[in-house]
């Protein structure tokens, strides 16, 4: 029998994991979730042996029931092959008593290529499998990261196009550059006058366009998403919390069966909702330690069990993370409501018409499984120094949040025995003045490009390719429109 998926606020319609794919976001509105979390049916000495690409087959085909084995293998083959710096795919390096696993040695450096290396492959089988004629429109929002890699996952791939919009002052001058100078056909990029959660909002209200999408239709476009909304961007993820259980156990770190925690630096909540679908699997996590920076709203969230995005929205050093309206947590939602549709959509509701959202007692036992903290701008930048001067290894600033969350974990439960892992989700080299300033604040007088040559000496590795690559790239978009005009925009770009 086939995994079949339903939407968050309809139950009663049920698609296949490749039509699920195809649209990205229910027509309702809702998200698509799996009728029910499939055992993960492979032995911890047999994930052992195993290399990434098996890993992530072992994982992906309990959710991806009805893809042949030939096809997702071949998606699989193709998203993780010499795009990475790295055979491992996502390398454990063990720092001052915590296990970071560097997700980031894909071609645009940052984790979002580990699930956006295959969703192109995904969704082009998808749309063989289920005889779409339309060439399919990617429309996605990015607070810095997704956007590249998703540029880079559908560039020049047949059948797609890919329009990507980012707030045009809210994110890194190297994440800007990135998409700005990416080539292809096929690619569109555009700032908006505006945050990361108008524009969410604004592809959002695009995918549930009713005569935008028969407009589009009739042109031969269909919109797909390759937000972390998409089930074909969620599921891939969760391979990689396999894969870095197995090497621990492997390496003789933890025994069989032994529990540990993972710490994941949330924004739109998509990285650690793989983590907690790995443990609902079978895989032994204690703890999923949800790390905020100073747009807190989901440490408050599990602090009070009221959700409330009516607050100032802050730009920090982490912008990748910096997002009020956390898409994926509608998926834990609908979970801890004992998958009741009316419950959810009620409480999406509130969130759309009030801002804010309270769930019950009941549905708050539910999120015994997660701590949550934040770490400040000051102290992200103090933990980046710290281990930096205690043992020569160079983080993130997204990555500094977690371990600057798991340091407060510690001292306030008392448990520093769990082996822990940290999701290292970006190089240091994507935000390389906050890094450098973090370590020492005489290197801000360098140029952007001096700091990268810098951080590569101090910290005594390569310059990443995807950086060399940019160095003396032309920019190829200079879109800029306000949010009210994304609609006219992505019509000018289809010729509509």
């Amino acid at each position: 029998m086939d995994l079949m998926y339903s939407s968050t606020r309809n139950d009663k319609v049920k698609f296949t994991a490749s039509q699920a794919i195809l649209k990205g976001l229910a027509d309702d509105g809702g998200l698509f979730v799996p009728e029910s979390i499939p055992a993960l049916d492979v032995s911890i000495e047999e994930l052992a042996d195993m290399n990434y690409k098996e890993t992530a087959y072992a994982v992906m085909s309990k959710f991806f029931t009805d893809f042949t084995e030939e096809e997702l293998k071949n998606c699989i083959e193709k998203a993780y092959d010499s795009k990475f710096d790295t055979e491992e795919i996502a390398p454990l390096v063990d720092a001052d008593g915590a296990y970071y696993l560097e997700l980031f040695h894909g071609p645009t450096i940052a984790f979002k290529d580990m699930a956006l290396s295959i969703l192109p492959h995904l969704l082009i089988t998808s749309a063989r499998k289920n005889n779409v004629k339309n060439d399919i429109v990617i429309l996605t929002a990015t607070s810095g990261d997704t956007g590249k890699a998703a540029l880079a996952g559908f560039a020049d791939v047949e059948g797609t196009k890919i329009i990507v919009f980012y707030p045009k002052n809210g994110v890194s001058p190297i994440q800007e550059k990135q998409m700005v100078t990416q080539k292809g056909d096929n690619t569109f990029v555009v700032g908006i006058n505006g945050n990361f959660d108008q524009a969410q909002t604004g592809v959002k209200k695009m995918f549930n366009d009713t005569a935008l999408e028969a407009e589009l239709d009739a042109a031969g476009y269909q919109f797909s998403s390759a937000n972390s909304i998409n089930i074909g961007r969620l599921i891939p993820q969760v391979a990689y919390y396999v894969y870095a259980y197995a090497k621990l156990y492997k390496n003789g770190v933890i025994a069989k069966d032994e529990k540990i925690n993972v710490v994941v630096p949330t924004g739109n909540f998509g990285n650690i909702l793989a983590a907690f679908y790995a443990k609902n699997m079978g895989l032994p996590i204690a703890k999923l330690i949800c790390a905020s920076n100073e747009n807190k709203v989901l440490f408050d969230f599990f602090s009070s069990g009221t959700y409330d995005k009516n607050r100032d929205f802050i730009l920090t050093s982490s912008p990748s993370m910096d997002i009020l309206i956390s898409s994926n947590l509608e998926r834990l939602i609908y979970r801890i409501a004992g998958n009741d549709v009316a419950k959810n959509t009620k409480l999406m509701s509130d969130l759309a018409s009030e801002g804010r959202y309270a769930i019950t007692d009941e549905m708050r036992a539910g999120l015994v499984d997660f701590y949550g903290n934040y770490t400040s701008e000051a102290e992200t930048a103090a933990v980046i120094r710290k281990l930096y001067e205690d043992t020569g290894y160079v983080i993130d600033t997204h990555t500094a949040v977690a371990a600057g969350v798991y340091n407060k974990y510690k001292t306030e439960t008392g448990d520093t025995e769990t082996k822990t892992v940290i999701a290292s989700t970006a190089s240091p080299f994507k935000f390389t003045r906050s890094v450098m300033n973090a370590i020492d604040t005489k290197y801000d007088a360098m140029s952007d490009f001096e700091l990268v040559d810098e951080l590569s000496k101090i910290g005594n590795v390569a310059v990443p390719q995807a950086i060399e690559d940019i160095r003396n790239a032309k920019v190829l978009h200079d879109t800029v429109c306000e949010v009210e005009e994304m609609p006219q925009v992505v019509k000018k770009f289809l010729g509509v």
